[in-house]
């Protein structure tokens, strides 16, 4: 099994974990710390990353173009979209609509995806793979695992700070992919020198350097 796949299921076990958190149920209707995501909706959005994955095992090659990594940053139409952008309203109807039925059945439903993918993940070859939402390309499948880690990371880190709980640690493995991408991604936002000023020299470092 490749590191991606592995990493991958550890960060979706963690996730999985704290979408089964009592103080998720408890705050189900309640905004969330992303604005206009209720609880509900950032639980559903979290979740749809790993339900994503059992379908593309099983279906077939896709014939579009297969991106590296970042290409895929470039194509995608939410970075740098406005909060009421069409992609971003369909970003957040799609997480209310994958958490519908209520927490307990969106965790039931992501308990199930994991136990599917603790056997077909493992057998899985790193072929073409992809979202059709997303546009006319394809990643490979640990590309694709990827991007998923990250937006696994990203927010559980998210539903914990809505919910009160703590973020959840990820192995160190996960956490030098995720960061990894994330300091690409900056790098290329914000060029080299703003970055390495925002990790060595606060005193020079621009306001932000994040990813998105």
């Amino acid at each position: 099994m490749t590191d991606a796949k592995a990493d991958f299921l550890f960060t979706a076990r963690s996730a999985a974990d704290l979408l089964r958190d009592p103080a998720v149920a408890a705050a189900w209707s309640r905004p969330s710390a992303l604005p206009e995501f209720s609880v509900a909706g950032l639980a559903g959005h979290l979740a749809y990353q790993i339900l994503a994955i059992p379908p593309l095992l099983t279906s077939p090659v896709p014939q579009e173009e297969t991106v590296a990594l970042l290409e895929h940053y470039s194509r995608v139409r939410w970075i740098g979209a406005s909060l009421d952008d069409d992609i971003n309203v369909r970003i957040r109807q799609g997480g209310q609509e994958v958490s519908a039925e209520g927490h307990a059945a969106l965790v039931t439903r992501v308990d199930l995806a994991l136990e599917e993918l603790d056997g077909s993940l493992v057998s899985a070859t790193n072929r073409p793979v992809r979202i059709s939402l997303w546009g006319p390309w394809s990643l490979t499948l640990d590309d694709m695992l990827i991007t998923r880690m990250m937006e696994l990371a990203v927010h559980s880190d998210d539903l914990a700070v809505s919910v009160g709980v703590e973020t959840p640690t990820l192995p160190p493995s996960a956490v030098d992919t995720v960061i990894g991408l994330l300091v690409r991604l900056a790098v290329r936002r914000h060029g080299p020198t703003g970055v390495l000023r925002a990790l060595s020299r606060a005193e020079r470092a621009p306001a932000t350097v994040a990813a998105f």
